[in-house]
């Protein structure tokens, strides 16, 4: 069996072949989870990764009934109640409750946009605002209004879309203090 996505060979020679072909890939351990398709370049991302696709999330938040797959994504989570920040920007110093957030923070500061649309072209800072962009593309709207059916491209939108349903006007006029 191939130990980087799984398929199984009855010649060792086929085995040999067909596991060569896979290092010269930057991420070769592929999860076989049906519909999943996400790779890693070490056996430990794997093997992290397959919890997602288990039901049982074994770490439980202290402060409220969540449940995680990971410590890690508990521990995020937990920062959330605490407030805590431990992850400040060397430029300005901003604190960020996630590593992955300061480094996409960080990017603001350098100008990279390493994330590019393969289809026009646009970078993005951040893997998941192409991913959003890449839905105008595609006309994909993945995020579906409960009360009328209507689509959008984001979590975001939809939650502003919300507010035509539930009448809630959180912002606050700076002139006249009208909603």
């Amino acid at each position: 069996m191939c130990e980087y996505c799984f398929q199984e060979f009855t010649l060792l020679a086929d085995k040999i072949e067909h596991t060569e072909s896979h290092k010269s890939e930057a991420k070769p351990f592929k999860c076989v989870q049906e519909g999943c398709g996400r790779s890693f370049k070490d056996r430990v991302g794997l093997r992290s990764h397959v919890r997602i696709h288990s039901a049982v999330k074994r770490f439980g938040c202290r402060y409220c009934p969540k449940r995680f797959h990971t410590l890690g994504n508990q521990m995020a989570h937990e920062r959330t109640h605490s407030g805590e920040k431990p992850f400040i920007c060397p430029k300005c110093g901003k604190g960020f409750a996630e590593v992955g957030n300061l480094k996409n923070h960080i990017r603001f500061h350098t100008g990279e946009r390493p994330y590019a649309c393969n289809q026009c072209g646009k970078s993005y800072r951040t893997h998941y605002s192409r991913t959003v962009h890449m839905r105008s593309h595609t006309n994909e709207r993945p995020y579906l209004c409960g009360d009328c059916g209507k689509g959008f491209y984001s979590s975001g939108k939809l939650t502003i879309h919300r507010r035509t349903h539930t009448g809630e006007r959180p912002y606050e006029c700076t002139n006249c203090h009208m909603r």
